[in-house]
C-alpha cells in the first residue's frame, strides 16, 4: 500500500514546469495525463475521448495520449493551447486550494481553455459563480498550488481551510 501511494505521488509531481498534474502511471508510462484521455478531442470533437497508448507525446515529462495522429500533430504544434488548466485537477477543488480529483468526462471550455471537474456536482457548484470561482482558482493556483507537491498542498488545505470555505448546505 505504501509503495502504491508513492507511485501516485511521483506521477502527480514531476520535476518539470507541469507540476502538479492529474497524472497516473499506466501501461509502462510514468505520468499519463487524465488517465490517457485525448486533450485535443475536447476542442476538435466537443467531447472526451480515450487516447491510444500507441499515439502519444511527452511534454514537460508528462505523457499525453491521442485518439488520432491528427490530434497528436495538433498538440505537438501548440501544446499550451490544449493543456488542461490547473494541471487537469478539478477546477472547483482549486477554488479551495486543493489539487484533487478531475474526471475526464466532466469538463468545460471557458474562454478557449479546458477546465476539468471532479464530477457533475463540482461543475454545478463552479457554475454558480464562474467569474468569482475563476478569480479564486487563479489566485490559489498561482500563490499556492502551481509548482508545489500535490500531496502536501492537499494535506495543508484539508487541515487549514481557506477563508471562504463553508460546510453544510
Amino acid at each position: 500500500a505504501t509503495l502504491a501511494g508513492c507511485s501516485a505521488l511521483q506521477a502527480q509531481n514531476p520535476s518539470s514546469a507541469l507540476k502538479p498534474v492529474n497524472a497516473v502511471a499506466m501501461d509502462g508510462d510514468e505520468r499519463v495525463m487524465l488517465q490517457g484521455h485525448d486533450v485535443v478531442a475536447y476542442f476538435t470533437q466537443g467531447k472526451h475521448a480515450p487516447g491510444s497508448a500507441q499515439i502519444k507525446s511527452v511534454h514537460e515529462g508528462v505523457t499525453f495520449r491521442f485518439a488520432s495522429a491528427e490530434h497528436k500533430a495538433l498538440f505537438d504544434k501548440e501544446p499550451a493551447k490544449y493543456l488542461p488548466q490547473y494541471g487537469g485537477y478539478c477546477a472547483n477543488g482549486i477554488v479551495y486550494g486543493i489539487p484533487w480529483g478531475g474526471d475526464a468526462d466532466t469538463w468545460r471550455i471557458i474562454d478557449g481553455k479546458l477546465y476539468i471537474f471532479g464530477g457533475q456536482g463540482s461543475l454545478d457548484a463552479f457554475e454558480l459563480d464562474v467569474a468569482g470561482n475563476m478569480k479564486l482558482a487563479n489566485q490559489f493556483w498561482a500563490a499556492e498550488v502551481n509548482g508545489s507537491n500535490s500531496f502536501w498542498q492537499r494535506s495543508k488545505r484539508l487541515v487549514l481551510r481557506v477563508p471562504h470555505y463553508k460546510s453544510g448546505e
